[in-house]
């Protein structure tokens, strides 16, 4: 599992990731009270997005289930902005951190298939920046069903993980300077 999650963390900075990391999953601080950052929906998302509170779940549930993991690669992305106004810039660094985060599913999944074919049972969860972004409008606005439920990504916040910590958990900077934007996501792997 350290073997995966080392090349994994490897991709990630070929596929243009910032810094990348390994933590111990008992090491990732969780909070319910992160709950009521969503609630108070400064991004727009809540109740709009499947991947968003309160589609995604009880965030007890979700703090349970993401303590059942060992091990996680903690990645992150820094881009320049314009000015600390600079909206679109914020949205397109976003998006391209979205891009990374489904190309190393994507890979993360294509490594677990290979490690169950010799015989090795691994199982990922892979959670990412903000609200799923696969589609440009989520399905949950629209009434329709997801879309894509293999490519939907929960976020860090949704699962109660205190990203600040987490980066430096990781030895990585919350902040990365005047007018930048960081964006992280974590691949979580456990045996079974």
């Amino acid at each position: 599992m350290k073997d995966l999650l080392g090349r994994l963390q490897e991709q990630a900075l070929a596929l243009g990731a910032y810094k990348a990391g390994v933590v111990k999953v008992a090491d990732i601080s969780v909070d319910a009270s992160f709950r009521s950052l969503c609630e108070a929906n400064s991004c727009g998302n809540y109740g709009k997005n499947y991947m968003c509170p309160p589609d995604i779940g009880d965030i007890g549930e979700l703090m349970a289930e993401l303590k059942t993991y060992e091990l996680a690669m903690v990645y992150q992305t820094v881009e320049k902005l314009e000015d600390s106004y600079d909206f679109e810039g914020m949205m397109d660094a976003g998006k391209k951190h979205n891009d990374l985060a489904q190309k190393l599913r994507e890979w993360a999944n294509a490594a677990v298939e290979e490690a169950l074919g010799q015989g090795d049972r691994m199982q990922i969860l892979h959670l990412g920046a903000g609200g799923c972004r696969v589609c440009p409008v989520c399905g949950r606005r629209t009434g329709e069903p997801c879309r894509f439920p293999e490519k939907a990504i929960g976020s860090l916040e949704a699962y109660g993980v205190n990203v600040s910590l987490l980066a430096e958990a990781a030895g990585m900077r919350y902040i990365n300077g005047q007018d930048t934007v960081t964006y992280f996501g974590a691949i979580l792997c456990r045996k079974g």
